[in-house]
């Protein structure tokens, strides 16, 4: 497995995903990701996150033309991340995502959970609070209907 290669499902299908059908993008640790304390810095993780909604969104045809022609866009309102064991280089990570929760409204929540699949290891959990907006603008605006039926709250 390379990094953004998708993962097969048999590679996926035996591991505790929090919840069912997560949205699957494999990350390779490298040595660019390791901080002076020898593991993945934090602020990675973070970048990750934000990587493996992208790649969700661009799944669900919800990409950055679209929000450029829609004028609306989901920015970050809050981060809760829970770090949970040490990653390092060299580990095959699968980041998992899914939406938990849209109003149709204002706003939307997505979960996240990153798994070691070598030892099946749970090694962050992690949400985000998105809040929709007018890109010329930048400010909260009610959800196109893209969005309000695009970002399916997951089972």
């Amino acid at each position: 497995m390379t990094q953004d290669t998708p993962a097969s499902p048999d590679s996926v299908a035996t591991l505790a995903w929090d919840r069912l059908h997560p949205f699957i993008l494999p990350i390779q640790v490298t040595s660019a990701h390791i901080d002076v304390m020898g593991h993945t810095n934090n602020v990675v993780y973070l970048e990750w996150l934000e990587k493996v909604a992208w790649a969700h969104s661009n799944s669900l045809g919800l990409d950055w033309d679209v929000y450029r022609k829609l004028n609306r866009a989901l920015v970050a309102r809050r981060h809760e991340i829970d770090y949970l064991a040490a990653t390092f280089a060299g580990d095959a990570l699968l980041l998992g995502t899914w939406i938990v929760d849209n109003d149709r409204k204002l706003s939307l929540t997505r979960r996240y959970q990153i798994i070691r699949p070598a030892d099946g290891v749970t090694v962050l959990r992690g949400q985000t609070h998105w809040v929709c907006i007018e890109l010329d603008s930048g400010k909260p605006r009610r959800m196109p209907p893209e969005f309000a039926d695009g970002y399916i709250v997951s089972p």
